[in-house]
């Protein structure tokens, strides 16, 4: 049978997306004709947030203030903020520019076990020709291997949760630590988008009840992010979450071009590739299991932004996310490594 889906007609976000609506706007043409067309509440709210996050002269005006105020609050510690890194382009782009107006980075990783050796060189690179800090997070292995497993076994499409919650709750655990009251992500609703509803679900209880369900082990180290720390991190020890990358017209293919050249930095492919896990999770399981191409909400931001045409991104969806040779070959290190077989 043929799954006909209802698109927005502005990005290609469709009804996969379960929590989609759609406004009707009527567009004139040049021969005074009308064309019915339907935008999505994501292109909706990616309007609004482009509003709160200007860019252009009013945006590097507010970056520079955020900066300032970033720098007076940490001028009487050793670090003025926190800034989580990957290897990725995001994280390494906005360590750079952090570096360049100005600020002193803590630069923190979280290692989940699942660091691709081109995300590990790439991290020591850009630490060594920043002059940076660095700070790294090992989770206990076999704890979060069987949190891993749990959510699998759970059969949720947001499996990847345990690690985004250990970075989050990583850094705000470090920067409360040492007292700094800034963290900085490489957040850009420009050039991500903003994961629909029924895609993920960052909760510390939810974290604790899928795990135990599903799980085998304690939790004893695994830094989950309960209400309580949240309030205690947001409250007490006043700590703030922002990113630069919001305030500039950031454009990833001539970022590329300037990471390489200045820090040596090699592109690992798609986005969060520098995780194995995430790798094999967003192009064969998501997919094939649950209907989510992730493609679509970061190319449907661009399409929003004027990256790209909505026809280039259609062509997009149309290739495979990776060759069906790196897709078994990944399957076959992620499950030897979580101690599954593809009968388990």
């Amino acid at each position: 049978m043929t799954y006909q889906r209802d698109t927005c007609s502005r990005c290609i976000l469709d009804n996969t997306v379960s929590d989609i609506e759609y406004d009707i706007e009527f567009m004139k043409k040049l021969d005074s004709t009308y064309v019915k067309r339907q935008i999505c509440n994501y292109c909706k709210f990616h309007d609004e947030m482009t509003k709160k996050y200007p860019i252009g002269k009013v945006g590097w005006r507010k970056l520079n203030n955020l900066v300032d105020i970033i720098k007076d609050e940490g001028k009487n510690n050793k670090y003025d903020c926190v800034i989580g890194v990957s290897g990725g382009i995001d994280s390494t782009y906005t360590l750079y520019l952090a570096k360049k107006m100005g600020l002193r980075p803590l630069a923190v990783h979280i290692d989940n076990g699942w660091n691709s050796e081109l995300s590990i060189s790439n991290i020591e690179k850009i630490i060594n020709k920043l002059n940076i800090d660095l700070y790294t997070l090992v989770l206990d292995w076999e704890e979060f291997k069987d949190l891993q497993i749990s959510f699998l076994e759970a059969s949720v499409s947001d499996a990847e949760i345990p690690t985004d919650i250990a970075i989050t709750s990583g850094l705000h655990k470090i920067a409360a630590e040492l007292g700094i009251k800034y963290i900085i992500f490489g957040d850009s609703i420009r050039t991500q988008g903003t994961a629909p509803v029924g895609w993920t679900y960052q909760d510390g209880k939810y974290i604790e009840s899928v795990h135990k369900r599903f799980g085998r082990r304690k939790l004893r180290g695994y830094p989950n992010l309960t209400l309580l720390k949240l309030l205690y991190y947001l409250f007490v020890a006043q700590i703030r979450a922002v990113s630069l990358l919001e305030y500039i017209d950031y454009d990833k293919e001539s970022t590329i071009s300037i990471l390489q050249k200045e820090l040596g930095w090699r592109p690992y492919g798609g986005k969060h590739h520098e995780s194995l896990y995430t790798r094999f999770f967003q192009s064969y399981i998501l997919p094939v299991k649950f209907n989510i191409d992730k493609r679509k909400l970061h190319l449907s931001a661009l399409i929003r932004s004027g990256k790209i045409s909505r026809a280039d991104a259609l062509k997009t969806l149309e290739t495979v996310y990776l060759p069906k040779e790196r897709v078994e070959e990944d399957m076959d290190y992620v499950l030897k490594k979580l101690g599954l077989t593809r009968d388990h």
